[in-house]
């Protein structure tokens, strides 16, 4: 009989001295989605004015216990081994399979995936030497990715095997729609998954660039 696997972490590091709405929904997807399976979500490298003030829907869910707010980086808070931790890194040159469910522990994203058009946030990480994994090609948001990367880890299903939605279109209003830049992954009806409000916020600051939305 096999030894049960340690429960996975997650890490966002978090690279902004602001926190926007968009962020605030992403991080509150992955910290309800994380906590549902018992693996903890890490929200690291933030200024310390942040740490001490969230948005107040963000903080709530810290009140919870549903995750761990920190000013410390990955290295520091990471409790493994380095060959433990996995950096999902979208010019890594190997897909995450499920069998790096078995090879790691510990998931590290580089906050904000889901720049349009995309920007290297993950160069400041590869500086720790973690082993790479890419989520293919295509630019996911950063509740996406975490999502996507827990579903082959632990649900353990080939990135091949997921069904996404790709640059879906959000009808803003009767006369205007705008087309998501990203990859999502799509629910039982084939919609895309999204955090909580998110669409609402879409629709309510259609007038402003995805940019100013984070």
């Amino acid at each position: 009989m096999s030894a049960p696997q340690p429960r996975k972490s997650y890490v966002v590091e978090h690279m902004e001295p602001e926190m926007g709405a968009w962020s605030t929904l992403e991080y509150i997807a992955i910290a309800s989605e994380v906590s549902v399976t018992g693996g903890t979500f890490y929200l690291s490298s933030l200024q310390p004015s942040l740490a001490e003030k969230l948005p107040a829907t963000l903080q709530a869910v810290r009140d919870e216990g549903k995750f761990v707010a920190t000013t410390k980086d990955v290295e520091t808070i990471s409790d493994v081994p380095k060959e433990r931790v996995c950096l999902l890194d979208p010019q890594a040159t190997q897909e995450l399979s499920p069998e790096d469910g078995d090879a790691f522990d510990w998931f590290v994203f580089g906050g904000i995936l889901g720049d349009d058009p995309p920007r290297d946030r993950t160069a400041e990480l590869r500086k720790y030497g973690y082993a790479g994994r890419n989520l293919q090609k295509l630019q996911m948001t950063t509740d996406t990715a975490a999502r996507v990367t827990r579903i082959v880890v632990e649900e353990k299903k080939k990135l091949g095997e997921i069904k996404y939605v790709d640059y879906p279109t959000l009808k803003v209003n009767k006369h205007e729609s705008t087309e998501m830049p990203f990859r999502y992954v799509a629910d039982e009806n084939g919609n895309p998954v999204m955090p909580a409000g998110m669409v609402e916020l879409i629709k309510k600051d259609a007038d402003k660039s995805l940019d100013g939305l984070f």
